[in-house]
């Protein structure tokens, strides 16, 4: 199970006790905020993509939407979603679980601008029923970024 990895993931770093594990569902920003008790804007939610042959992740704030033309202006190409059926094999964990944590081999992590107005996010840990609150510094460290971006709106 992929929250094993994200557990395991974060075990080399001493945090895997911050993880929180939910009753409930926090699937989408909306399920997620509701576990959390927290605005659905400081929900991480991770965003996958095809990018010529390969798979990459935009993290982004919960009420972040990619704007196409600034997607197109930085990686040279439309913004070309995942298929449902394609996240698990591609990133390393399924739908409602993803996050940069424990991932795949070779998938770029980006950073989007739209996560630095807050003190603390909440990216999920793999499953679709767990998060980890992290400051901005903390999702730099962990989530292996390549870079921090601005292609979303908000």
């Amino acid at each position: 199970m992929a929250i094993e990895k994200v557990k395991e993931y974060f075990k080399a770093f001493g945090i895997e006790n911050r993880i929180r594990e939910f009753d409930v569902s926090s699937a989408t920003v909306e399920l997620a905020a509701q576990a959390l008790n927290c605005e659905p804007c400081r929900i991480a939610k991770s965003l996958t993509f095809m990018l010529g042959e390969s798979p990459i992740m935009v993290i982004a704030a919960g009420d972040a939407k990619v704007d196409n033309a600034k997607y197109k202006a930085k990686f040279g190409a439309k913004a070309k979603m995942l298929k449902f059926d394609e996240v698990e094999p591609l990133i390393g964990h399924a739908v409602g679980g993803v996050c940069p944590f424990g991932i795949n081999d070779g998938v770029k992590v980006y950073l989007d601008e739209s996560l630095k107005r807050f003190d603390t996010v909440f990216p999920a840990c793999g499953s679709s029923n767990s998060a980890i609150e992290l400051n901005i510094e903390e999702m730099e460290k962990y989530s292996g970024y390549t870079e921090w971006v601005d292609v979303c709106k908000y």
